[in-house]
């Protein structure tokens, strides 16, 4: 129970790895408050973590508004009292507008910075005051390991998880001092509803089938799976890592190794 007493604000917690590290940092004791867009998979959620006896809150909003952090953050502050761990998992992948730069679809490019970007930003912006009273928090950002190479085809999630690096590097500096920690978790290919798109775009890009794409797409052999994304997340959230701030771990099977 490493996390007893804690309230965290977990978006994209409706499925994936923002619905693993939900129910995982509740396994843990923490209370969650669970943002994503879909109402329906925000409820399953919501109902695991009461079944676990934590308390737990879903709010549906698309995140891609800049005025929805803020509001966010002021309905979880009224019902869970305060927040100590803010995820920024919410996002979206490469898979739904896969093309090369010269091609590339720019409002799908200024959806995709806003959403993986800007929207973490403004969840720290809303977020750091309530930590900075406590002298303590933790905030995780989910980046990619694509966040630290390119991605053919997918320039605009490559450039926001590259800036979600900067931005968790910026904050780690600037809270250093104010017992509040800032990193980052890149996972590879995660087997994930967001993922399925991509993968079979690069199988038919490259002619092979989905399964040897599968078999060749780590050193490990296969995809990841949310829950191996939990072990990380649960460590960065609790007391025992409290020198560990700035970092960008990966969680990759091996994929990238620096």
């Amino acid at each position: 129970m490493q996390l007893r007493n804690r309230v965290a604000l977990i978006t994209g917690a409706g499925r994936g790895i923002g619905r693993a590290i939900a129910l995982g940092y509740a396994r843990e004791g923490a209370d969650i408050a669970a943002v994503a867009r879909t109402q329906s998979q925000l409820e399953s959620v919501e109902q695991e973590i009461r079944a676990m006896g934590r308390r737990a809150i879903s709010i549906t909003a698309d995140l891609s508004a800049a005025d929805a952090p803020a509001k966010i953050v002021a309905q979880v502050v009224e019902a869970l009292g305060t927040i100590d761990i803010l995820v920024n998992n919410a996002g979206v992948g490469s898979g739904p507008e896969p093309r090369p730069i010269v091609d590339f679809d720019d409002a799908f490019w200024d959806y995709t910075l806003a959403l993986n970007l800007s929207s973490p930003y403004r969840f720290s912006k809303a977020v750091i005051p309530l930590l900075l009273q406590k002298k303590t928090g933790r905030i995780i950002n989910i980046s990619s390991v694509a966040g630290k190479v390119g991605l053919p085809h997918g320039a605009a999630y490559s450039v926001s998880k590259h800036g979600l690096l900067g931005l968790t590097r910026t904050l780690a500096l600037e809270l250093a001092r104010d017992g509040i920690t800032v990193n980052a978790i890149c996972p590879g290919p995660v087997r994930t509803q967001a993922n399925e798109q991509r993968v079979r775009y690069d199988a038919e890009r490259r002619g092979i089938t989905v399964e040897e794409l599968e078999s060749q797409i780590t050193p490990i052999g296969r995809r990841l799976e949310p829950d191996e994304i939990v072990p990380v997340a649960v460590l960065l959230a609790g007391d025992s890592s409290a020198a560990i701030t700035g970092q960008a771990f990966n969680v990759c099977g091996g994929l990238a190794m620096f």
